[in-house]
């Protein structure tokens, strides 16, 4: 319950954080185009675009959603009818394709702001290539499982796993139909144009979100959350 409450903290603090810096107070509805972010050297920084503010929010919401999710999956592991499922070895495989992917778009985002085109394309066709291994090996972590009796329905335990891990996995499905396009159209132009960029930009963030949350569920899985809390217990008693 503690590493819910911790986690939901830190998505409320960033979502704070964000929209503090994007200057609420100062009416955008009455303003024409984007909201301009004052530098410390009085300069102004470039428009800050109204999809990056939306995603974060939307980010928020997928952490909240998580974050009850967890918190449901503590309450229910206390249950007397819980029985724990081993960790597939394939899932740190799994793990380190997500980190990969997570590490090439940020890649990409550095050469899409330098607008090099010619090592944005790779960089983007390697984090796409490595999240579809990654939800390839989650299926596969799923074959192993049901193959082994671990099915959906035997115990809570299961059916959290294979929840957890699916909605997690629809998440990354749904960054991989950006990315892909996003890929497209690298692939379709020579020069990095701003919407690309921002693209780019919008995948990177997501991605390292994504990998963030998945971190924290194979640390649930793992039995290593468990002890976290255990230790907040301790201290806090």
């Amino acid at each position: 319950m503690n590493v819910t409450l911790i986690f939901l903290a830190a998505i409320a603090a960033i979502i704070i954080w964000w929209l503090a810096g994007q200057r609420l107070t100062s009416k955008p509805w009455l303003e024409t185009g984007s909201v301009q972010l004052p530098d410390h050297a009085g300069a102004e920084r470039p428009p800050a675009p109204a999809v990056k503010i939306g995603l974060f929010v939307f980010l928020g919401v997928v952490g909240a959603v998580f974050s009850l999710a967890v918190s449901a999956y503590f309450m229910r592991a206390a249950s007397t009818d819980w029985w724990g499922m081993p960790v597939p070895r394939l899932l740190w495989v799994n793990t380190a394709a997500l980190a990969l992917s997570s590490a090439a778009l940020q890649w990409a985002r550095r050469e899409a702001l330098h607008g090099r085109v010619e090592r944005l394309r790779p960089a983007l066709a390697v984090a796409f290539a490595l999240a579809v291994l990654f939800l390839a090996g989650q299926i596969q972590a799923w074959r192993e499982l049901t193959a082994a009796g671990y099915v959906l329905a035997d115990n809570p335990a299961n059916s959290f796993f294979y929840m957890l891990t699916g909605l997690h996995g629809l998440h990354i499905l749904g960054g991989l139909t950006v990315l892909g396009h996003t890929t497209l159209r690298a692939f379709a132009t020579d020069i990095a144009s701003d919407r690309l960029s921002l693209s780019v930009d919008l995948s990177a963030i997501y991605s390292h979100f994504m990998l963030a949350v998945w971190l924290l569920l194979f640390a649930l899985f793992a039995g290593w959350a468990n002890d976290f809390v255990d230790l907040c217990r301790t201290l806090l008693n």
